[in-house]
């Protein structure tokens, strides 16, 4: 594949006027011509008269960024890969397009979802094998970057539509802590579960995007602060030293294939030899039984988001968001509020093991991306994370014997985005 160069390097020579943004631009838009008849990653681009219109001096400039398609775009329809909005131009952008446009990003394009960004797949494929789902629900978003036609995409998960799609299509895939970055103006799932995230082929990108695009200090409902990353001149995150992680065992590993353990198993070897300090921790049943409480939550708060779909829009909505519905739709509201309680008790407990271990690390997915597009693979190991809104990213390892990527999984502490990214690029480095 034809890559086109990273978001901090691009940056740096657009800055210091060794690149014209318009070359890259260029070749961006060239490969996508060439690749998309296959790939399919993206709903809709611009034309390149527009790409160049949308030029603005800032620390993004010349970066084309592709964005997820439930997030609204007041220049492209934004479709939330279902019929009922085919053509639907939002009246205002989403706060994370605001801010992406201010700090001269380009928008190159929406990157295809599943519908409503749950389960029914769109038509991308992986840039890897063709034959092979590029994972969901975020598939454009991590396929295009894969792919190289952008170094930057956003997307968002509510399960595991950030991590899985990474590991799947061998990039890096950063789900930050829950309402670290700005939810407005994207079509909900879950309002207690979304979250909004980065795709980038390294570390040091999805951390330098994190700290452009995070929420500031004046925050909405739902919303936290992060503090800024330490950064080097270049923009890098500084890396850690000798981490102590946590190898997760969890209720589901039977579900892992064997290239996947053995995957693992390496990755943990790479690990100590580079300096790692890791030990095995299992977690109480509670975190693992409260995986349930996320799929109730998520099944109430769509039968309220769905509801007037159901009624002027049934026959257009897919069969796997109206069973979201028909579920959430049966739930007791004593039950919901259970739920969220949980929610928030579980996510200050898990606190308990940070004290000890600096991340924690587990799979990212059961093993290489499955064959087929009708289906974009098991989110379990994703869950937790998402439940509790805890940090977490997919780091790129190796390639399965038929050449499809696989990567690992790093979970971080509430708000401790800094430390997670930090220990992560230890992690890239140890697997270069």
């Amino acid at each position: 594949m034809e890559k086109s160069i990273g978001l901090i390097p691009a940056s740096k020579l657009i800055r210091s006027k060794a690149l014209d943004p318009q070359v890259l631009l260029t070749h961006s838009f060239e490969l996508a011509n060439k690749l998309e008849p296959h790939l399919k990653s993206f709903v809709n681009r611009s034309d390149f008269d527009y790409l160049v219109k949308q030029l603005k001096a800032g620390p993004l400039t010349g970066i084309p960024i592709g964005i997820k398609d439930i997030i609204s775009t007041i220049d492209f329809p934004t479709t939330n890969g279902s019929p009922i909005y085919m053509g639907h131009m939002p009246t205002e952008d989403a706060e994370i397009v605001k801010k992406i446009r201010n700090l001269g990003g380009v928008i190159f394009g929406k990157t295809v979802t599943t519908q409503f960004a749950w389960r029914t797949p769109g038509p991308t494929t992986n840039p890897f094998n063709q034959a092979h789902t590029p994972g969901g629900s975020s598939s454009g978003s991590a396929a295009a970057v894969a792919a190289g036609i952008v170094p930057l995409a956003i997307g968002t998960q509510t399960v595991g539509s950030i991590i899985r799609p990474a590991a799947f299509c061998g990039v890096v895939g950063f789900k930050p802590s829950y309402g670290a970055v700005s939810a407005v103006g994207v079509h909900p799932l879950s309002y207690s579960l979304d979250h909004i995230g980065f795709f980038a082929r390294s570390v040091d990108d999805v951390a330098y995007a994190f700290q452009l695009l995070k929420n500031d200090q004046s925050l909405k409902a739902k919303e936290i602060a992060i503090p800024n990353l330490e950064l080097n001149a270049d923009n890098e995150i500084i890396e850690s030293q000798s981490p102590k992680i946590a190898f997760l065992e969890t209720p589901f590993d039977e579900l892992l294939s064997s290239e996947q353990q053995e995957l693992m198993s390496l990755a943990i070897l790479k690990l100590e030899k580079r300096g790692a300090v890791i030990t095995k921790l299992k977690l109480p049943d509670e975190y693992w039984d409260a995986i349930q409480c996320l799929h109730l939550i998520m099944e109430v708060e769509a039968a309220q988001i769905h509801s007037e779909h159901m009624l002027h829009s049934s026959k257009l909505l897919c069969p796997n968001i109206k069973d979201l519905v028909e579920k959430g739709l049966k739930h007791l509201t004593k039950d919901y509020e259970h739920a969220l309680i949980l929610q928030q008790k579980l996510r200050q407990s898990i606190g308990h093991f940070f004290g000890t271990f600096d991340a924690l690390l587990t799979a990212p997915a059961t093993g290489e991306a499955p064959k087929g597009l009708e289906w974009t693979g098991d989110p379990i190991f994703c869950a937790l994370a998402s439940f509790l809104g805890t940090p977490s990213i997919a780091v790129p390892v190796g390639k399965s014997k038929s050449g499809l990527p696989l990567g690992i999984q790093l979970i971080g502490a509430y708000k401790d985005d800094a430390k997670l990214l930090s220990i992560a690029k230890f992690s890239e480095s140890a697997f270069i």
